[in-house]
């Protein structure tokens, strides 16, 4: 009786200290071949933007919409939101067009560079597609938001009341 109640005790306590209770559609479901966790994984220490042509655009069933982005010598691998979290946006991005991502920088187990992506900025169609808080909590996961529906919030784009914002002014102002 007593081992059957320590028992279920140390595994409540393994599950709280591994990370295994988080809210339903929270856990990190990983990218095996780079190591890194997502949604999880923002770091606001390694927040920077990039800006180049997106390419190499893939719309998992699992996992994050990704593309990447030739930045100075560099090529990142953008990691954004789910599926239909980006098409609720309408985060149509052309193949090959300019983009401005702020997001947190990594380096994946394969050596790759990965940007995990806070705000997209599509200039041609003069809108910045919103992703995570200004704490870099996902916009997907957040109870009472809906189609990218953002808590008010200030940063480095300007935004509006969604997960889609008008572009006006200096992207990238007050943040690297």
């Amino acid at each position: 009786m007593m081992s059957r109640a320590i028992f279920f005790a140390l595994l409540i306590l393994w599950v709280i200290l591994t990370g295994f209770a988080r809210p339903a559609g929270a856990q990190d479901t990983g990218l095996p071949e780079s190591g890194i966790r997502y949604p999880g994984g923002f770091d606001l220490n390694t927040v920077g933007e990039i800006q180049g042509r997106a390419f190499g655009f893939v719309f998992p069933e699992s996992g994050p919409v990704r593309f990447q982005v030739a930045f100075l010598k560099e090529t990142y691998i953008v990691l954004t939101s789910p599926a239909a979290f980006w098409h609720d946006l309408k985060g149509e991005l052309k193949e090959g067009g300019e983009v401005r991502v702020l997001g947190s920088k990594t380096l994946g187990a394969d050596g790759r560079l990965y940007l995990i992506a806070q705000e997209v900025r599509i200039p041609e169609r003069d809108i910045i597609v919103n992703f995570r808080t200004e704490k870099g909590s996902p916009l997907w996961l957040q109870s009472g938001v809906r189609s990218g529906k953002s808590p008010g919030s200030s940063g480095s784009f300007p935004r509006g009341g969604s997960g889609i914002g008008k572009g006006v002014g200096g992207a990238g102002k007050g943040r690297r």
